[in-house]
């Protein structure tokens, strides 16, 4: 598996945003869902609009850990909740494929994430950008990692720092200013 890094510029955010938009609804909103929300994409795959819609918390068995999460809706993504399944049904998945009765794979998922994200100009990009954007952004705002750890459930700050890449941006600024 590849490693890779959060998106850290908001202007391409928004170009990802736009351009997932005019593909399809169901792609944008994946990507908005995974940025604001930081849970992993098998957590998205398998919601249903009854988990999210009208509701003040998404609460998940977490597959990778089968561990309860309760992530907190906030009223920005409440409205984009409300608008992307207006027209669905609570039993439907938010994520439905368009091949068969199931949310669309991980394999899908990466390849729309990826496949946007190398339109405007972005690498080192996967499904789990979603996850470490949602982090990045919340660490840049608050500087509280002690609250993004409990969020992603890491066991020390310094894991959720390495994670979300800010240990990268000290490296890089570091050498950016060193010189002999």
């Amino acid at each position: 598996m590849n490693y890779v890094e959060p998106i850290r510029d908001k202007a391409k955010i928004k170009q990802m945003k736009k351009l997932l938009k005019k593909q399809s609804r169901r792609n944008q909103f994946l990507f908005v869902l995974g940025i604001n929300t930081g849970l992993r994409i098998s957590d998205l795959l398998r919601l249903k609009v009854g988990d999210v819609r009208g509701k003040s918390h998404i609460l998940i068995t977490e597959k990778k850990t089968g561990k309860r999460k309760r992530f907190k809706i906030n009223a920005k993504l409440r409205k984009q909740i409300d608008k992307y399944t207006a027209s669905m049904q609570a039993d439907e998945y938010l994520f439905a494929s368009k091949k068969r009765p199931a949310p669309i794979t991980r394999v899908r998922a990466y390849q729309i994430i990826n496949g946007a994200a190398r339109k405007v100009g972005l690498s080192e990009i996967g499904t789990h950008t979603l996850r470490k954007t949602f982090g990045y952004h919340f660490y840049q705002r608050t500087k509280d990692v002690a609250t993004l750890q409990m969020i992603f459930n890491h066991s020390h700050p310094s894991i959720t720092l390495r994670y979300i890449g800010i240990n990268q941006d000290l490296m890089d600024q570091a050498v950016d200013d060193f010189s002999l």
